[in-house]
């Protein structure tokens, strides 16, 4: 392995093993360099740059727009290890790491304990990435993309303040399903008329009752197949965004 890596002197200059590895992630970054088991400490803003770094770097030009995906997902434990909470949703003991890929690119990566809210942390990320991409791509459009779990006033305003676009994930509830009734409706008649999935798009602009400090516009699909009704509600990109992929999409938007 040390020839591998290019080590000028293999029998001197040895690999990091897996011992050395874990003091690098332990070791406070105040350590002694002259300490026998403390001399590296982790730059941990310089690993967090680095993959934005590799990420621009893979470009040879600045792209007109990238999408920003967030994620949160469980990583299970089967231990008494710190930060251990169990998690209704995946049935288990687990961390509820963020993750923020562009494409199949890495940008950030967080551990953290599955007690809390999935979209927790992950304004503090973006606003660290997207400083970072700007600084190198200032015209690139940015969309910061999750599913329900991330539709939060915090993170919507934020992006609605620095230029960002979003397209989230609206959990469904009795007034959107009201809302959008009329429209299943007519989804389940064309199912019946023609046996094939019906699918119909539908605008509006909503407001939670407590959350949300102001109207937003909403895109319902309220869809029929096979199964039964399978509504779905986003808080989209502009319109003209949506408009062009239903078009490309060739799915009916009767009700815009």
């Amino acid at each position: 392995m040390a020839v591998l890596v290019e080590k000028s002197d293999p029998e001197e200059e040895v690999l990091a093993g897996k011992s050395t590895l874990n003091r690098l992630e332990l070791t406070p970054e105040t350590a002694n360099a002259k300490a026998r088991y403390k001399k590296i400490a982790a730059d941990h803003a310089a690993v967090d740059r680095l993959f934005v770094e590799v990420f621009l770097a893979a470009h040879r030009q600045a792209p007109e727009q990238i999408i920003l995906d967030l994620d949160a997902t469980d990583d299970p434990l089967h231990g008494n290890q710190e930060g251990r909470f169990f998690h209704g949703y995946y049935g288990h003991y687990c961390y509820l790491p963020l993750y923020i890929f562009c494409g199949e690119f890495l940008l950030g990566s967080r551990l953290r304990p599955s007690n809390i809210d999935a979209s927790a942390g992950s304004v503090e990320e973006l606003q660290r990435i997207v400083k970072q991409i700007r600084a190198v791509w200032p015209q690139v459009r940015i969309v910061v993309r999750g599913d329900s779990g991330f539709c939060r006033e915090q993170l919507m305003a934020w992006c609605e303040a620095e230029g960002v676009d979003y397209l989230l994930g609206l959990a469904k509830n009795e007034r959107l399903k009201t809302k959008i009734k009329e429209a299943l409706q007519l989804a389940k008649r064309q199912y019946q008329e023609t046996g094939h999935a019906a699918r119909i798009f539908k605008e509006f602009y909503y407001q939670t009752r407590k959350s949300w400090s102001q109207q937003r516009r909403v895109v319902a699909k309220a869809e029929h197949l096979e199964k039964g009704e399978n509504p779905r509600v986003v808080v989209p990109l502009p319109a003209r965004i949506c408009l062009r992929r239903a078009a490309v999409e060739r799915r009916p938007a009767t009700t815009w």
